[in-house]
């Protein structure tokens, strides 16, 4: 029986051993941290959306660039089949009222604690903290262990580590400079799904941070997202922001900054909104005015003062434009310590069909470690799931074993 190594605890992972050892394989996870799946439970205190229920058609182009690439692994391990093994695993699933797919418990530790026990089941064997180092110059497994440092020879291995996201959670990213070292070619990574800064006033930072905008629209070059942003002491973040993350970051790494245009009032035209501000009383103050013709909350009307001026016109023509269109000058990105996801990791140019690198014969990569980004909504997790199946796939050819579908 093949002996197969897995580093990282994670949905990628785990996904890779349960593959692997229902085709027979004995397989032993390592993680860095005491216990496994610390990030997927934090991704699960938002209701763990698992993936997105919209057509294939509309799902794949969300992975930008990597869309080609991920493609046939999606095609591989669908939505469906990640909602089935769910149900599966006891967990009934639900879509919610935007197309996203959530379970029933809306957390994420049931489905993890009867994963963990369908694992252990198929005789997987987990081994926390321990720190993969890299190999030693026999091509052994290194970890760095409570008791000291320990080794292992597998017969093959799949990394899955993650990115750099919330370190604390497990992924720190320090295997890139251990795989540049072997020859492979990681793309730098960059903080994805990541809040942005912006120079607000005092009084904006100090009375709203931790509010959100709801039901706006934001605009950035050709493309307008609705959703919810939410103020921070530092800037902007929230689904609709994180939704142009990459194209923020992009610009902003390019040009030092990007202009973001949001519409407080999506539901209504320019000149609906001209005709509810013309119909206040003119005695009353400007912010009355406001909240009483088309609600605008305090935050929304100190927005406005942040993105046009303190001193508001007050022509209901040129507050409805206003409403309408409010630029925010971003500085920058916030750290990749506080990104709920990153963007860059091992090339695909790197990997065989398989997902194996090709200058480490025997060494597959899945997960976040692989060059891809996508916005919240169900995206990430789905390929996380799929790229750990592929890999656990890719092995299983090269090994002569016949996976338990075939």
């Amino acid at each position: 029986m093949a002996d197969i190594a897995i580093i990282g605890a994670g949905p990628a992972g785990l996904m890779a051993a349960e593959v692997l050892a229902e085709a027979g394989l004995a397989v032993t996870v390592y993680d860095r941290m005491p216990s496994a799946g610390r990030k997927f439970l934090m991704a699960g205190r938002g209701g763990l959306n698992l993936t997105h229920s919209e057509p294939m058609d509309r799902f794949l182009p969300r992975y930008g660039s990597a869309a080609g690439r991920l493609e046939p692994l999606i095609e591989g391990f669908t939505p469906q089949t990640l909602i089935a093994w769910a149900e599966g695993l006891g967990q009934p699933t639900f879509v919610g009222s935007s197309g996203r797919v959530f379970p029933k418990a809306l957390k994420a530790s049931p489905l993890l604690r009867a994963w963990l026990a369908r694992l252990q089941g198929l005789g997987v064997q987990l081994r926390p903290r321990h720190d993969w180092t890299g190999w030693d110059v026999e091509g052994r497994l290194r970890f760095k262990t409570p008791e000291g440092e320990s080794t292992a020879l597998p017969d093959a291995t799949v990394l899955a580590l993650g990115g750099a996201s919330w370190p604390k959670l497990g992924s720190n990213g320090a295997w890139t400079n251990l795989l540049e070292g072997q020859g492979v070619r990681v793309n730098p990574l960059k903080p994805a799904n990541a809040g942005f800064e912006v120079a607000w006033s005092h009084i904006l930072r100090d009375r709203f941070a931790g509010e959100p905008l709801k039901g706006v629209a934001v605009t950035f070059g050709r493309t307008r997202v609705r959703g919810e942003a939410m103020v921070t002491r530092h800037g902007l973040e929230g689904g609709a922001i994180y939704a142009l993350s990459a194209a923020l970051r992009d610009a902003i790494g390019k040009d030092g900054s990007a202009r973001l245009w949001i519409d407080l009032r999506p539901e209504a035209s320019a000149a609906q909104l001209e005709a509810r501000i013309a119909l206040a009383p003119a005695d009353q103050s400007l912010a009355n005015r406001l909240r009483k013709s088309v609600h605008l909350t305090p935050l929304e009307t100190n927005l406005l003062r942040e993105a046009h001026g303190k001193d508001l016109p007050s022509d209901p023509a040129a507050l409805a434009s206003a409403i309408k269109g409010a630029p925010l000058t971003l500085t920058g990105v916030r750290p990749i310590e506080r990104a709920i996801s990153t963007a860059g990791g091992v090339a695909f140019e790197a990997l065989d069909d398989g997902l194996m690198l090709t200058q480490k014969p025997g060494v597959f990569v899945a997960g976040e470690m692989l060059d891809w980004e996508a916005p919240t909504g169900g995206y990430l997790l789905q390929a996380s799931f799929a790229t750990g199946a592929a890999a656990a796939d890719g092995l299983l050819r090269r090994l002569g074993v016949q996976p338990k579908s075939a």
